[in-house]
């Protein structure tokens, strides 16, 4: 769910778009909860998804990008900047 790829750290997430709470909501299956308030329609949803990571990672914005699930709940991520054992620590993971 979260290991070190060329470019930085990939998580595997599975988004809850239209969720009345923000924010990393634990682990479901082989993939970290995201919810998120905006809705699955215009690409509001995974730029939110990139806004969560970023806050609850403490990085800046343009670190975080989707590269893959697009269109759909589930999303790998790659953040660039901390590593992947800080990543799982300040997702709660470790």
């Amino acid at each position: 769910m979260v290991r070190e790829v060329s470019g930085g750290v990939e998580i595997r997430v599975k988004v809850v778009p239209g969720a009345s709470r923000e924010g990393v909501a634990g682990v479901l299956g082989d993939r970290v909860k995201v919810r998120v308030s905006a809705p699955a329609e215009d690409g509001r949803a995974n730029a939110a998804v990139c806004r969560v990571l970023a806050g609850a990672l403490g990085v800046k914005g343009a670190s975080v990008r989707i590269v893959s699930g697009h269109g759909s709940r589930e999303k790998s991520v790659v953040v660039e900047g901390p590593s992947a054992t800080a990543v799982r620590e300040r997702l709660g993971l470790a």
